[in-house]
């Protein structure tokens, strides 16, 4: 029986090299497309020599063409973090519209199963907690946030489009804050900035007051629900992430105390339409995928601090 063969996009980035890693694991061929407009080879460096993976650098928002037959196409690129779609508005809308697009015209073609990264950032500044599939969300399409959130919310009525008039077998992911090693140092995000900033002693920005709250996931138990999903047919959007709900100030407080840090806590002015509460119901995760979240933040913080501190010996 030959090897299933999936596709990839963003393959070099934080989540989908970790997705690359287990799907070869089990037993793949993988493609991995990536521009590194945020991803990097050193995410994948340890799969180049493997016979079932195959590397390609290529903009997703320019026509996609692979002459092997494929079975998944997992559109995992995009440019996620907040620094970044902020920096790169139009690359953002493009990756998550033309992208998207060029995606599923590849997965029609080579009448492949298809799976979207999604976001919790479709539900926006959310006025119904904790999170639901079935919440519209309240975004706001013209300000500063709003490339990212629209880009993905116009992906999400792509692919439905996709499946009721073409009949593609579609997955939408919706993914909560994850974490874990291969996050960029650079990349801008609550965690990484943290602990660079524990490790090096120096004072961690929070931002309001830091009651605003965020639920995050371990990249391995992220990894497992994107699995089980690829497997469970379920046409319809589906949140994937760690219920368990904290506040920027203790996170802050939390990652002093596990870097032994001597750093204080400084207040900065909290960014245009920064969502106040993110909190995902799983309900759905757990009934149909039988998913549910196995590593605690602490232990998880642990392995990132790890990761973060090799890095910084290594600089």
């Amino acid at each position: 029986m030959s090897k299933k063969i999936a596709l990839v996009t963003g393959g070099a980035g934080f989540i989908g090299s970790h997705l690359c890693d287990r799907l070869i694991k089990e037993g793949f061929k993988v493609i991995c497309l990536d521009n590194l407009i945020t991803g990097s080879l050193k995410n994948i460096e340890h799969l180049l020599r493997d016979k079932n993976f195959i590397f390609i650098r290529h903009d997703i928002t320019k026509f996609i063409q692979i002459k092997e037959r494929l079975d998944y196409v997992l559109h995992f690129a995009s440019i996620a973090s907040p620094k970044d779609y902020l920096r790169l508005p139009i690359q953002t809308l493009k990756s998550g519209a033309l992208g998207t697009h060029n995606c599923l015209g590849l997965a029609k073609a080579k009448k492949a199963k298809f799976m979207l990264a999604s976001t919790s950032e479709v539900y926006g500044d959310p006025l119904v907690h904790p999170q639901k599939e079935s919440y519209w969300g309240n975004v706001n399409p013209v300000g500063v946030r709003g490339c990212y959130d629209e880009s993905k919310r116009f992906a999400e009525a792509l692919v439905m489009a996709y499946h009721r008039v073409h009949n593609i077998d579609i997955r939408i992911a919706r993914i909560f804050n994850t974490y874990g090693p291969r996050m960029r140092s650079d990349d801008g995000r609550v965690i990484p900035n943290f602990i660079l900033q524990a490790l090096n002693n120096n004072p961690l920005t929070v931002y309001g007051r830091g009651k605003h709250t965020r639920s995050f996931c371990y990249i391995t138990d992220l990894i497992e629900g994107i699995f089980r999903l690829m497997f469970v047919k379920i046409n319809e959007p589906i949140n994937l992430g760690n219920p368990q709900e904290i506040s920027i100030l203790e996170l802050a407080r939390l990652i002093i105390k596990l870097t032994q840090a001597k750093s204080k806590i400084v207040f900065k002015p909290i960014p245009e339409d920064d969502p106040q509460r993110r909190q995902p119901d799983i309900i759905k995760a757990k009934r149909l995928l039988k998913w549910s979240v196995k590593v605690s933040l602490e232990e998880g913080l642990k392995e990132t601090i790890h990761w973060f501190s090799l890095l910084k010996a290594l600089s």
